[in-house]
């Protein structure tokens, strides 16, 4: 199975996972293992060196091969999220770095004005920008022509559940780019998931639907398969849809003969 390319960076997986909402850092833990991933996203808050109890890097430190992309979760504008991209370079020393604006709390949509202006800048210093955008294909456009490494539409709203909500527009977002197109937010089950590697997604980002399961090592799994199937079933080539009913076998000429 090819492998997932963001700027010169290789991935074996497809899933990435956040690390938000977890009961216990153990379950996360348990989760990112069982999901294979080898990116996960962590907001620079979580980063606590002084307080090793509530400082997700030093647990995820110990998975193996693990990348870090720090995220810019909490800032309201452009120059909060530049800010806080430099500490989480300073802290993490990863590359990656998750543009993420969302100015009102009520419903969490990402700010295209501000996201594209930080991701501008942060492109222009060397970091691999991921920025998460509303689901537009102009704008998406316009941050690739920025120098960013990938685009993260959303499916839906974060941790609405309502899955791919914005499909057409997806769709439209990847016939037009050519850098990787992940989904983000909104996903609730693997066949969602799938259903995006189908469509053409190079990858999805999962937090939500893993860290609220029951059994999260469990879910992060059943993603793992998802998104292998839904890959796995894109390169082999869907079958195109037809508008009429298609016979499997010539049944109506056999019983012409024999009658």
């Amino acid at each position: 199975m090819n492998e997932l390319q963001i700027g010169t960076h290789t991935f074996s997986s497809r899933l990435i996972l956040g690390t938000g909402k977890f009961g216990n850092v153990q379950s996360m833990l348990d989760a990112i293992r069982a999901a294979g991933t080898e990116l996960v996203t962590v907001a620079l808050r979580r980063f606590n060196r002084e307080q090793v109890e509530h400082d997700l890097f030093a647990a995820l430190s110990t998975i193996e091969g693990l990348t870090l992309m720090p995220n810019t979760s909490g800032a309201s504008n452009a120059q909060e999220a530049v800010r806080a991209a430099h500490i989480s370079r300073e802290l993490s020393g990863s590359p990656f770095i998750k543009v993420e604006i969302h100015p009102n709390p009520q419903h969490l949509m990402p700010d295209p004005i501000e996201t594209y202006e930080a991701s501008r800048i942060l492109a222009s210093e060397g970091f691999l920008v991921m920025p998460y955008i509303p689901a537009d294909p102009v704008l998406a456009k316009r941050l690739e022509d920025a120098g960013c490494a990938s685009v993260m539409p959303l499916g839906s709203a974060i941790g609405s559940g309502h899955g791919l909500a914005t499909a057409e527009m997806i769709k439209l977002i990847i016939r037009e780019s050519s850098i990787p197109v992940i989904v983000d937010a909104g996903l609730r089950s693997p066949s969602e998931a799938c259903a995006a590697m189908e469509m053409g997604c190079e990858a999805v980002l999962v937090n939500s639907a893993i860290a609220a399961a029951e059994n999260p090592a469990e879910m992060a799994s059943a993603f793992n398969d998802a998104v292998k199937a839904g890959l796995k079933a894109r390169d082999a080539g869907i079958m195109p849809k037809s508008g009429s009913a298609v016979a499997t076998s010539p049944l109506t000429s056999f019983l012409g003969k024999t009658s």
